[in-house]
């Protein structure tokens, strides 16, 4: 049945039949796509004819070591990704404003230039990840997005700081997509969610860490003094920050389990055969136009990229605004950024909640809509509550932090339900593409005119929420749907598996035996 396996040497006088018989069984464009494998297959090749086995303390042990070498990194490098976007809204409480004479929505279209950059460089990224070596690439971008934000301290009108903000957006690119690709390299399916909501948390820590630094360099200046602004000191600390922990990334992070040296060569290969579950390998340096053409004729891409724009535009409006958005509840600008910071302890506590909760049930879908459902609350008070009351609208404010539970959720299921790898980071890059349009409008729809209450854009929000909870339930029922497929095919009479399948680079929707994460 489906653990059957064809042999790699048949008898001249039974080709024919088998050859016969896998017709039968296996889809001729299945057997077409089988010739150029994963990097993985390689990796194994010396064992060939060995049986490896696996047994739940090795595995548990393997993990332990991949999770201590790995996700600490993940986890700063993510935190500052986030940490770099949101330096201009701490900057715009600290005189950046004055300072480069801004006018009228000058500061919203700053906001969006960022992701202009990011929208123009995100397919040859992706594809860059593919063809070169997965971490000297993200390094290299890393690095230079720090650097590129300390020329944001140099800027001295509003057309530089546009140029430093498009070209930012061009080296952070690289980020999310690769860290998913990391994520689908070294874990289970089990575990990716989980990971994945702990990676992405540093961004609420980010808020609580950017808070308090910006807090601590806008109180020390006004009280001490400094030969430069403010603003442009917070660009040079997070910049800086962001090279040397690049530098280190660089050094340490393994392109895959092949080169990891902190592994055994034992233990390099078995690394790769524990993630055998995943029926999706550790990477093809080959383009390949039939998975182009599968990721664009797939409805969850565009499921998926619905999601993004839309959960995207109230992202790219809070995310900007969020420190002047306090300040309308009637906050001094000193008190803002102190006052963000538990909305991103929100952030944390629901991601990592949410991402657990998700694998430990086998419901990451679902479970991840609560987050949604508190951040529309949360919008609601900011919405219905009258001015004067500053408490209330701020307890708003923090549930909808919230929010991103969901957009993590399908960042993982990117990881876990999409393989082939040239499929991988097609859908990647379609989804941060539409994640980039989302937050261009996003900062559009908070007008200097509806200060301070910004009715129109709050309302906004909310209805985008709402579409991306009906998007979620279609995505679920789909991915339910086509696992029944799967299953019913792979219980047809003499059904025959691959020898190797998992590693043939294959895509999730050509490969009978892969199942969907829901």
């Amino acid at each position: 049945m489906a653990d059957e396996k064809i042999p790699q040497n048949a008898d001249p006088e039974k080709e024919s039949a088998s050859a016969e018989l896998v017709q039968d069984v296996v889809p001729a464009q299945l057997l077409k796509h089988a010739h150029d494998a994963d990097e993985a297959l390689k990796a194994i090749g010396s064992y060939e004819g060995q049986v490896i086995e696996i047994d739940e303390a090795t595995s548990r042990r393997l993990l332990r070591k991949i999770d201590w070498n790995l996700m600490p990194l993940l986890c700063v490098i993510y935190g500052l990704n986030y940490l770099d976007k949101t330096t201009l809204s701490y900057a715009s409480v600290m005189g950046i404003k004055k300072d480069i004479h801004l006018k009228g929505d000058d500061y919203q279209w700053l906001g969006s230039m960022f992701y202009f950059g990011y929208l123009a460089w995100e397919y040859p990224t992706n594809r860059l990840l593919q063809r070169l070596p997965l971490a000297k690439w993200s390094s290299f971008n890393i690095i230079m997005w720090g650097a590129v934000l300390c020329c944001m301290a140099a800027v001295d009108n509003y057309s530089g700081a546009l140029a430093v903000r498009f070209f930012l957006g061009i080296f952070e690119a690289a980020v999310t997509p690769g860290f998913v690709l990391f994520t689908s390299q070294w874990y289970t399916k089990q575990e990716q969610g989980t990971r994945t909501g702990i990676w992405f948390s540093f961004n609420g820590f980010a808020q609580i860490f950017g808070g308090l630094i910006a807090y601590g360099i806008a109180k020390g200046t006004r009280l001490h003094g400094s030969a430069i602004a403010p603003w442009k000191i917070i660009f040079l600390v997070t910049g800086l920050l962001t090279v040397a922990i690049g530098v280190i990334f660089l050094l340490v992070m393994p392109d895959n389990q092949m080169n990891a040296r902190w592994l055994s060569k034992e233990d390099r290969v078995l690394a790769i055969e524990r993630i055998r579950i995943n029926e999706q390998g550790v990477g093809n340096k080959h383009w390949k136009l039939y998975q182009f053409k599968e990721c664009l004729l797939d409805p969850m891409t565009w499921a998926f990229a619905f999601y993004a724009i839309c959960s995207d535009i109230p992202n790219g409006g809070i995310s900007n605004f969020f420190s002047q958005l306090i300040v309308s509840f009637g906050y001094t600008p000193e008190q803002s950024l102190l006052y963000g910071t538990p909305g991103g302890a929100v952030e944390v506590v629901t991601l990592i909640v949410c991402g657990w909760l998700g694998d430990r049930y086998g419901h990451r879908i679902l479970i991840s809509m609560s987050g949604l459902i508190v951040s529309i609350l949360g919008m609601i008070l900011i919405v219905a509550l009258p001015l004067s009351n500053n408490s209330g609208r701020l307890g708003g404010y923090y549930l909808t932090q919230a929010s991103p539970t969901a957009f993590v959720a399908l960042l993982s299921l990117i990881s876990t339900n999409v393989a082939g790898y040239t499929k991988k980071t097609t859908v990647a890059a379609i989804y941060m593409m539409f994640y980039c349009a989302g937050n261009i409008i996003g900062p559009q729809t908070f007008r200097p005119k509806d200060a301070p209450r910004y009715v129109p854009a709050e309302i906004t929000i909310i209805c985008c929420w709402g579409a991306c909870l009906g998007d979620l339930a279609l995505i679920y029922l789909y991915y339910r749907w086509q696992n029944k497929k799967k299953a019913a095919f792979r219980a047809q009479p003499h059904y025959v598996k691959l020898e190797n399948q998992e590693w043939l680079d294959l895509t999730d929707g050509e490969n009978p035996e892969f199942s969907y994460r829901l």
